[in-house]
């Protein structure tokens, strides 16, 4: 984020969009007469307390995720882009900010929100193709929709993706300012995060706070406010943790640990999974609806490609320890509607989900054994018939003749599978009538 101070001080505003590209930064003081040699520096305790935090920011600033649902928005981003937007709607479909530009009664045709949908095609055309972005301006009128499609197909693609964009617009109706602005927007994991600065008002204490990735992003997570939203849990345990545990030098157990989450973090992050925790040796991650991918589909391919990881993770330490331990990863999978939200300490934020889908995926975890990988009928029900075809599931059961059948394509209540007055499955009660499948298997595209 530092490249922005260099970059929004020295450049006349051009009309394409561009990416920041490196440069050296100056130093970034408070004003001209501090950076006089006749005058010191101010006080540290004195620049401490000029610095700004992000209600601060006294420009148009708001932040989206990457299906342009809104997250955050500052009073300057209500009154003068979201048409004094009373209250973030509480469900996730009523915050599309594509709606949002174009409330019902809106003037299509006007400058000042045409070219608003400009800047945000064109952020949307760097990540999604142009179906995928016109899937997201379900529920405009006709001519809102042509527009969108006219102007997607305007918009200016950077040869490559950067973390930051800035480019400038003309916004005769934005803040009775100015009508050159100049937009940056940050590009975080969550989402997106875009504020308008006028060309030429800069403020050195703005660009200091915006040079500060992890806290622009940490002071975004904690002013999101819940949102119901549809959502895919995955929560996978370590089997036998304890024993292997047991057997293990501390220092080796957290090197296996350590290794295990190491190895998963990028296959999480290939399907879009978001962190949710990890406990000892568990782990939950949330999928969430995408623009581009199905995330009913995302949360089965992930589970199977951390199938395959855990695998070669263990044969790696058989070998190392020369032991006959299999590593085993069980996983549960559940879909649902559920509010999500941040928990917060002074140092860190940890999204978590309240409801039944988070339960009942922690509880399928305990049921899995042996690496298993088990979901609910409701999950696979999500999925569209072409999708679903490419996924192997069903039920093992045992035939007349006593042998064990598998049953392609079925399910079974949890209740009928296991014994619920043994002691040992007492946690699986609450999910006995729940019709639930083993995946087998995924069929990942090439």
């Amino acid at each position: 984020m530092a490249e922005v101070v260099a970059r929004i001080g020295g450049n006349q505003p051009g009309r394409e969009l561009h990416a920041l590209a490196p440069v050296p930064v100056p130093e970034v003081r408070e004003d001209k007469a501090a950076a006089s040699p006749e005058k010191p520096e101010p006080a540290a305790d004195n620049r401490r307390a000029l610095r700004l935090t992000l209600e601060e920011v006294p420009h148009p600033a708001y932040m989206v995720n990457y299906n342009f649902e809104l997250t955050w928005y500052n009073d300057a981003a209500r009154e003068n882009i979201l048409s004094d937007l009373a209250a973030l709607p509480a469900h996730s479909e009523a915050r599309n900010l594509f709606l949002l530009l174009f409330p019902p009664g809106s003037e299509t045709a006007s400058g000042f929100r045409s070219e608003l949908l400009r800047v945000h095609l064109a952020l949307a055309k760097n990540r999604l193709s142009k179906g995928s972005v016109l899937g997201l301006l379900y529920g405009l009128d006709r001519a809102a929709l042509a527009l969108a499609d006219r102007l997607y197909d305007e918009s200016v693609v950077t040869s490559e993706k950067k973390p930051i964009l800035d480019f400038s617009v003309e916004l005769d109706e934005l803040g009775g300012v100015s009508k050159n602005w100049r937009v940056f927007a940050q590009f975080f994991r969550e989402g997106i995060f875009i504020v308008y600065i006028p060309t030429q008002q800069y403020n050195a204490t703005l660009l200091e706070f915006l040079s500060q990735r992890d806290v622009v992003i940490r002071d975004l997570m904690r002013k999101r406010l819940p949102v119901l939203t549809p959502l895919a849990v995955l929560v996978a345990d370590l089997q036998n943790s304890v024993k292997i545990c047991s057997e293990l030098p501390p220092e080796e157990y957290f090197d296996l640990i350590n290794e295990i989450w190491t190895s998963m973090g990028p296959i999480f992050r290939k399907y879009y999974g978001t962190y949710g925790k990890h406990v000892g040796d568990g782990m939950v991650y949330y999928f969430f609806p995408q623009p581009d991918s199905d995330y009913i589909f995302n949360a089965l391919a992930c589970a199977q490609e951390l199938k395959s990881e855990i695998r070669k993770i263990s044969k790696k330490w058989q070998l190392r320890k020369n032991w006959l331990n299999e590593l085993y990863l069980n996983t549960g999978l559940h879909e649902g509607q559920e509010w999500l939200g941040t928990f917060q300490t002074a140092t860190s934020v940890e999204f978590a989900v309240l409801g039944d889908t988070i339960n009942h995926a922690s509880r399928l975890s305990e049921f899995a054994r042996f690496g298993t990988i088990w979901a609910t009928k409701n999950l696979l029900s999500k999925l569209e018939h072409e999708k679903r075809a490419t996924v192997d599931f069903g039920i093992t059961r045992k035939g007349g003749d006593g042998q064990e059948h598998f049953v392609a394509s079925s399910y079974s209540q949890l209740g009928s599978m296991v014994d619920l007055s043994a002691e040992r499955h007492e946690k699986l009660r609450d999910i006995a009538m729940l019709p639930i499948t083993e995946i087998r298997s995924v069929k990942l595209g090439t």
